[in-house]
């Protein structure tokens, strides 16, 4: 982890800029802003579509890629869309993130808005910090590809940062974990979403209720279990 002695106390956001987590929040906004731009374009020629990878970002950021993904193949859409929208969004969620963990926990800036969102991650980075140091960059690469509950690229990245190691090696390692990730899974639900359009045309929106609901669930169930603790 890096020391707050490494930064200016009270620094300015031409300051914050000029560090190595400024230009990557730079990064990130910039790429957002280019796949924006990118799927408004995609909307005069195909309004449906634009349409379609919207509802896939919104889902990405409120369920997760795996939803995300089904949400895409469900509409009859291939891997040529699917894949680069999911690894898009993983990619600026991932970007975005990390400058602003690294800036929350280091009180160079706050974000009141994001607090709650960060201190949860923060102690579950902490909570698995102790289980992928074993194992150094191949442990981290695997806690962000196995699909287990609060792992995954954003919660990767702040363990990456807990670990002390760079951001260049945090973000390479996370990142390539994301892909292998969605590619496998792409493979996986795209096969099952054949599969059930054959049997019912209702069957693809039935197995992404399922999933939200699983998803919910797991959720409450880890929510009332700290509550309980």
């Amino acid at each position: 982890m890096i020391s707050t002695d490494e930064y200016p106390r009270k620094p300015t956001w031409r300051q914050l800029f000029k560090m190595t987590e400024g230009r990557i929040l730079l990064l990130g906004i910039a790429s957002a802003l280019a796949g924006l731009i990118v799927m408004g374009l995609i909307a005069f020629w195909s309004p449906q579509t634009s349409r379609i990878m919207g509802a896939m970002i919104f889902t990405d950021i409120a369920f997760g890629m795996i939803v995300s993904m089904s949400v895409g193949y469900a509409n009859g859409f291939g891997h040529a869309l699917v894949i680069p929208v999911v690894m898009w969004v993983e990619t600026v969620l991932v970007l975005l993130f990390y400058p602003v963990f690294v800036f929350s926990l280091l009180k160079l800036v706050e974000f009141p808005r994001l607090k709650y969102f960060l201190d949860r991650t923060h102690a579950a980075a902490e909570r698995n910090h102790d289980r992928v140091r074993r194992y150094g960059v191949p442990g981290l690469f695997l806690f962000v590809w196995f699909p287990f509950w609060m792992t995954g690229p954003v919660l990767g990245s702040a363990v990456g940062y807990l670990l002390g190691f760079s951001a260049s090696l945090t973000l390479s390692v996370v990142l390539a974990g994301a892909y292998v990730t969605i590619v496998g899974w792409a493979y996986l639900l795209f096969d099952l979403y054949i599969r059930a359009a054959v049997f019912a045309p209702w069957a693809p929106i039935l197995i992404i209720g399922l999933i939200i609901l699983v998803i919910l669930a797991v959720y409450l169930l880890d929510r009332h279990r700290k509550n309980h603790r």
